[in-house]
């Protein structure tokens, strides 16, 4: 029974050292190895920085009262729409702008006024801008506007006005 005995505690002790012999050779590092490292990404999302046109003040542009009948033909009396574009932040973004209006009937790049056949046509940068379509530009380079007396017939002399939007957005 010695022998046994013997043989037993044997068998019982490398049991008892094998989880500790795997345990020690998993923490020696093996030559050859990769490394890691752990990646920290961090950063944050905004919305677009809120542009305020014309200080939110109305954008006035003024014909005066030397307009002549036969005269409006949409080059005579043109007109630069005097505004301000501020964005916070803006850099070279891409934005976009449109005007929202009443279109006159037989112009669409025009706003109607209170005065039939009368009506005032837009340009952006020397072209015509057609009333709701939006004009993609460079904030970094603010589109120059133009407004120009069209007539559509006939004109009756008198007062006249015509009102609409400018919006401006990010692309």
């Amino acid at each position: 029974m010695c022998a046994s005995w013997r043989s037993l505690s044997k068998e019982i002790s490398r049991y008892r050292l094998l989880p500790l012999l795997t345990a020690a050779l998993a923490s020696i590092p093996a030559t050859g190895l990769a490394s890691s490292t752990p990646i920290v990404i961090s950063g944050s999302i905004n919305a677009k920085p809120q542009c305020v046109v014309n200080d939110n003040k109305t954008i006035s542009v003024a014909f005066g009262n030397d307009l002549i009948t036969t005269k409006v033909n949409g080059v005579n009396y043109l007109r630069t729409i005097d505004y301000k574009l501020e964005c916070k932040n803006a850099g070279q973004s891409m934005m976009k702008m449109k005007v929202a209006g009443a279109m006159a009937i037989f112009n669409n790049t025009a706003i109607q006024t209170n005065k039939a056949n009368l009506a005032i046509a837009l340009r952006v940068n020397g072209n015509p801008l057609p009333i709701g379509s939006w004009l993609a530009f460079n904030y970094a380079n603010k589109p120059v506007l133009q407004a120009v007396p069209v007539s559509g017939g006939a004109l009756t002399t008198g007062t006249f006005s015509a009102a609409a939007t400018l919006m401006v957005e990010y692309l």
